[in-house]
């Protein structure tokens, strides 16, 4: 194999707790993460050189280093010196659709696509848990990423646990082309403002993220009732990141005035989502609300659940 194409899909957060602080700086998480169609596609081809090359349409998104596609290559590079020597650098073409800076991991995804991409190039023949242990040296929600369809993420959000898979949502997605949300900014302030609810020993962090196996939302995403996950979705962030920015909760409360499942703000945001019955309402959702703020920095995209993290679009 010389090259493939790659399918990168976006996710949504449909539960994020903040439980307390980690030894490492990070919080302890418990969340469910949920793949969508939405999705970039990533081109990997070896090139010329030893080197690794790395090109994007999108204006906003780096061609360096502080790429994590590009991180992603110069890792496998490290780990695998020798295949690298012998195959050389890859060229990564990255075609985005996902929106930049949105929380819907699409920096993310397209790192998991790399660390797909050049293990089928390069015949190294890794199975998904090691590809997710390599990617969790990325990022925390990078395993998840390379995996997706459903699923609960602990510890940092590289722990995960699989969970019947939902795909047959659709959502209404909106982002403010002019508002993005720093995600050390919303920890930081979530930890000023609500650490003293953090639990600090072990065996209660233990017990607290247990908690979410026997939850009313996890029994409503294996029994597939979509009434009731709308009714449970939940983000700790919204208590820091709606009222630092208001036309993010304006947003929300309009979505939340449509005939919809549920809306919540995907991760630190500033994306916000509103979970639908069908393709058809969640088109009439995104006009009547569109209708109603009328900003021409919003922008709306309607996708669905789906079942899959990467997938292979072609190889040759």
């Amino acid at each position: 194999m010389r090259s493939c194409s790659l399918i990168a899909p976006a996710k949504i957060n449909l539960y994020l707790e903040i439980i307390g602080d980690r030894s490492d700086g990070f919080h302890e998480l418990v969340m469910i993460l949920q793949s969508i169609s939405l999705a970039d596609r990533v081109d990997i081809k070896p090139s010329d050189t030893q080197k690794i090359c790395i090109y994007c349409d999108h204006p906003h998104v780096p061609e360096d280093e502080t790429n994590l596609a590009y991180r992603a290559a110069q890792l496998m590079c490290r780990v695998f010196p020798d295949v690298h020597a012998n195959y050389g650098g890859v060229s990564i073409r990255i075609a985005k659709n996902i929106p930049v800076a949105a929380g819907l991991a699409g920096g993310s995804g397209n790192a998991a696509a790399v660390l797909v991409g050049i293990n089928l190039i390069w015949n190294l023949g890794l199975t998904q848990p090691e590809l997710e242990e390599l990617a969790a040296e990325l990022g925390s929600d990078i395993p998840f990423c390379v995996s997706g369809g459903t699923a609960i993420a602990t510890g940092r959000g590289e722990k995960l646990d699989s969970l019947a898979n939902l795909d047959n949502i659709w959502l209404v997605l909106a982002k403010y082309d002019n508002i993005g949300v720093s995600t050390p900014w919303a920890y930081k302030t979530y930890r000023q403002q609500y650490s003293d609810s953090y639990i600090a020993d072990a065996a209660g962090i233990k017990s607290r993220t247990a908690k979410i196996n026997s939850s009313p939302l996890v029994n409503a995403i294996v029994n597939k009732n979509a009434k009731e996950i709308g009714k449970l979705i939940d983000n700790d962030l919204e208590k820091v990141v709606l009222p630092e920015y208001p036309q993010v909760a304006k947003l929300k409360s309009a979505f939340a005035a449509q005939d919809i499942l549920g809306t919540m703000m995907s991760g630190s945001g500033p994306t916000v989502f509103a979970l639908c019955d069908s393709e058809a309402q969640a088109i009439a959702v995104k006009e009547r609300v569109k209708t109603q703020i009328n900003d021409s920095q919003l922008r709306f995209w309607v996708t669905k659940l789906v079942s899959h993290g990467i997938q292979i679009k072609s190889q040759t």
